[in-house]
C-alpha cells in the first residue's frame, strides 16, 4: 500500500464513530461468517471497528489478527479493544507496503473499504490465498463514493485469478460488496 493512497489516521474518526453502528453493525454484518473459535483477519483494520466486533464473535477460543499500515491506527485499536474487554483476543500487526506480515492460517478475512488503496492487488490476493484455509471466506466491501462498479468488478476478477470464487453479494450500506471463497 502506498502512503498517499491510504486514509490518514486522523480522518478515520469521521467514519469510525458510534453513529456508524446505525448503518454498519459489525456483529450483525459478520455473524453469518464469523463463529466462536475461528481465527480471523482484518486487513486495513484502521481503528478497529470490525476487529472489535469480530473479537466478540470469536470468543475466548478464537483470535483476531488486525493489520494496518499505520502504527497510530493500531494504537487506537488496542485502546478501544481494552475498553471493550477484548484486547486479549486481538493481535495488532504493522504491515509493510507490499506485505501483510501474516503467516498464520485464518478462517475468514474482512477487507472493508481498503482494497482500492492497494496498488498491487495481484500481490494482495496471492498473499491472502496463501494464508486462508481452503474453503474459507472473505468479505470485501468498497465505498461506492470512491470505487466505480467497473473498478470493483476488476478487483473481484483479480481475486478469481488467485483461487477465489464469488459466493454472494450482500447488501452493505454505501458499499459494493462481495463474499469470496478460497477454492484451493
Amino acid at each position: 500500500m502506498r502512503e498517499h493512497r491510504v486514509c490518514p489516521w486522523y480522518l478515520a474518526y469521521t467514519f469510525d464513530n458510534p453513529l456508524r453502528n446505525l448503518v454498519h453493525q459489525p456483529e450483525k454484518l459478520l455473524l453469518p461468517y464469523v463463529k466462536a473459535g475461528m481465527r480471523v483477519l482484518d486487513i486495513g483494520c484502521g481503528m478497529g471497528y470490525f476487529s472489535i466486533g469480530m473479537a466478540k464473535l470469536v470468543g475466548d477460543s478464537g483470535h483476531v489478527t488486525s493489520v494496518d499500515l499505520q502504527q497510530k491506527m493500531l494504537e487506537v485499536l488496542m485502546k478501544r479493544a481494552k475498553r471493550n474487554g477484548v484486547a486479549n483476543r486481538i493481535s495488532p500487526i504493522l504491515c509493510k507496503e507490499n506485505s501483510l506480515e501474516v503467516n498464520e492460517k485464518v478462517d475468514f478475512v474482512i477487507a472493508f473499504w481498503m482494497v482500492h488503496e492497494v496498488p498491487d492487488q495481484n500481490a494482495l490476493f496471492i498473499q491472502l490465498s496463501s494464508i486462508l484455509n481452503p474453503g474459507s471466506k472473505m468479505l470485501i466491501a468498497e465505498p461506492k463514493m470512491h470505487v466505480t462498479e467497473q473498478g470493483f468488478k476488476a478487483s473481484i476478477e483479480t481475486a478469481k485469478k488467485h483461487g477465489f470464487s464469488l459466493v454472494e453479494t450482500p447488501k452493505v450500506f454505501l458499499s459494493q460488496s462481495a463474499v469470496l471463497m478460497l477454492n484451493k
